[in-house]
């Protein structure tokens, strides 16, 4: 292996990453302090951030940095998207433990460390690299997920989220062996052009199984109201986002290289739990009065959205996978932001129902424009980013002629609509002098807050005049 200056820069954003989490930890070994180890994570993360935007100018086509990652497109894409949502979720943390008399600054290495392995899995071109990306991802967030200690259902979703996770990953390695037992290589593309036996079958198989896990598809989906329920706020936002984007963009790289497509049978299967995750999903929701559940379960039918673009298999298929992700990823950490500023983990359990929400618009007007905006996006209301996300999708599936798929799509946007609804009304329903879990008051000093509002804003703009985002994914 010989690296040169170019694979050097190719790699710039993850070795800013990787830089930054050692910093954290030697800044924490030195000494507490939480402003400082949180504005140390961001300038990190922003550096990264400007790194891959530089990348981008200095190398425009593809580049195999190794065998084991690529940088291309689709990297550059997944790295930046990556890289804004932890910065959503750092700032998200730093308003969360601000009240936390306890140890705080450790959360922020195990965001940086899972960043880092998400990173891995968006430049994957290799099963040793999307096995090693996944793990790195994954480890942290069994211990983010639990990191307030003295609440059991958080230690309790850990646990799950470990024992299911590990479960996941001996799918994916024993699929990984059976592919490589098959084709004498680990490598994405060698699967291309390659006559599936039954052992490559059932690799591929597996191999599938291990990602809908972690993209919550049904029937691999039933740890994720437990998990988002006990989980604190910024980290469900951190699960929902970061770790489901690095998996898609894994997915759509390898799906791309082993010329899956080509398949009817795989094909057909990802449509099919497409179909269920959309339906399932959304039907789910449907009886959830838990907005961290509800979330948990809308996220399920989100991912089945995406598979059908992916199973459409046409020129508009990754334009309209990238531009959901990003309408999806805006949206979801907005309503997690609204959810994290009126919690505190010793002040209180996090918000969860309707009714911690009810006339929230009489109270925190601001909160309430956030959550209106994130959750009409969900749902696919036009004059709303998550609506041109949602067009594109079932453009591109009517472009296929996959009619009894847009049957599905449109049913399961109908079926959304209903309860993201709920959610709207409840805010406006008055309840004169109810008090609120540790809301954020002042705006101008929570630069979560900042970023939330950031979010329904870019959510809205891309609304009303979306050609820009467009152009600049194309």
């Amino acid at each position: 292996m010989n690296l040169e200056a170019i694979h050097i820069l190719a790699l710039a954003p993850l070795i800013v990453v990787t830089l930054t989490a050692v910093a954290v930890m030697l800044a924490v070994s030195w000494r507490r302090h939480h402003f400082f180890n949180a504005t140390l994570t961001v300038v990190g993360l922003n550096a990264a951030l400007a790194a891959t935007i530089y990348v981008r100018q200095e190398i425009p086509g593809s580049l195999a940095i190794t065998d084991l990652l690529v940088m291309d497109q689709i990297s550059l894409f997944g790295a930046s998207a990556v890289l804004v949502a932890t910065l959503g979720c750092a700032t998200l943390l730093h308003a969360y433990l601000e009240g936390l008399q306890d140890n705080r600054e450790e959360m922020y290495l195990m965001l940086l460390i899972g960043a880092a392995g998400a990173l891995v899995l968006t430049g994957a071109q290799h099963m040793a690299s999307f096995f090693v990306g996944l793990e790195l991802m994954s480890v942290p967030l069994y211990g983010m997920i639990g990191y307030i200690v003295k609440d059991r259902r958080s230690l309790e979703a850990s646990v799950k989220y470990l024992v299911l996770s590990a479960t996941a990953s001996a799918f994916l390695l024993f699929g990984m062996a059976l592919i490589y037992a098959a084709t004498g290589s680990m490598s994405f593309a060698s699967l291309a052009g390659v006559e599936h036996s039954g052992l490559v079958a059932a690799g591929i198989a597996m191999i599938l199984i291990a990602v809908a896990f972690k993209l919550s598809l049904v029937p691999f989906h039933l740890w994720t109201p437990d998990v988002y329920h006990g989980a604190p706020a910024p980290v469900g936002a951190f699960l929902a986002t970061v770790s489901k984007i690095a998996v898609v963009v894994v997915l759509m790289r390898w799906w791309q290289a082993a010329e899956l497509g080509a398949d009817p049978v795989y094909t057909t299967l990802i449509a099919v739990l497409a179909a269920m995750s959309i339906l399932g999903g959304n039907l789910l929701a449907l009886m959830q009065n838990n907005l961290k559940r509800l979330l948990g379960y809308s996220s399920i039918a989100h991912f089945g959205f995406l598979l059908a673009a992916l199973v459409a298999g046409n020129e508009f298929s990754q334009e309209a996978i990238l531009i959901y992700l990003l309408t999806y990823m805006a949206a979801t950490l907005s309503a997690f932001g609204v959810l994290t500023l009126m919690s505190s983990p010793y002040r209180g359990d996090d918000v969860q129902t309707l009714g911690d929400v009810r006339g929230l618009f009489w109270q925190r007007p601001f909160l309430a424009a956030v959550m209106t905006v994130s959750v009409l996006s969900l749902g696919g209301v036009p004059l709303t980013a998550g609506f041109i996300g949602k067009f594109y999708v079932i453009a591109s599936s009517m472009r296929s002629e996959l009619y009894w798929l847009v049957g599905v799509l449109v049913a399961g946007s109908a079926i959304g609509i209903y309860y993201y609804l709920r959610v709207m009304i409840s805010m406006f329903l008055a309840v004169p002098g109810k008090r609120r879990l540790d809301a954020a008051r002042d705006w101008g000093q929570r630069s979560g807050g900042v970023m939330t509002l950031a979010l329904a804003l870019f959510t809205l703009a891309v609304g009303l005049y979306p050609q820009p985002l467009i152009e600049l994914l194309r």
